[in-house]
């Protein structure tokens, strides 16, 4: 009989320890767990360092050396141009580039107020604006820029 209780408390350490066994191994793999997620957290935040130290470094670089790149314009665009006689009375008769052809006109219209109230988008002709438009009331202003460059060579 002593051999079956000693026998009996053998096994049942064996079941406590193999209990306990499990939560230790469920407890050690929750901590890696863990340590792995600090540790990924840890990586975003470096990497995170890392582009921020890279966007003040590119700001500084430019603060630097103060220059910014300009863009340059078409020499197409630049290149003076003959005006005919009806765009002449509303520009001016000497040769200017197309930009300038363009803000001069917009002068203007705005300066005799010709732009239409409802829809910005179309411009009303006085009798010199007429003359340049082929002989159109209203026009848009994409079709106002086509129409202008047929007074201009």
């Amino acid at each position: 009989m002593a051999k079956k209780k000693a026998a009996k408390k053998k096994t049942a350490k064996k079941k406590v320890s193999k209990k306990k066994i499990k939560k230790k191994t469920v407890k050690k793999k929750a901590v890696k767990k863990k340590v792995k997620k600090t540790a990924k957290k840890k990586v975003k935040k470096a990497a995170k360092k890392k582009i921020k130290k890279a966007a003040a470094k590119k700001k500084t670089a430019k603060k630097k050396t103060g220059k910014k790149t300009k863009r340059k314009p078409n020499p197409a665009f630049m290149k003076a141009m003959n005006i005919s006689p009806e765009l002449a009375m509303i520009v001016g008769s000497k040769p200017l580039p197309r930009t300038e052809v363009t803000k001069k006109l917009w002068a203007y219209i705005k300066k005799n107020g010709l732009q239409d109230k409802v829809n910005k988008r179309n411009i009303n002709a006085d009798a010199n604006l007429l003359v340049v438009f082929g002989g159109k009331k209203t026009v848009s202003m994409f079709e106002m820029t086509k129409l202008v460059n047929k007074h201009l060579s």
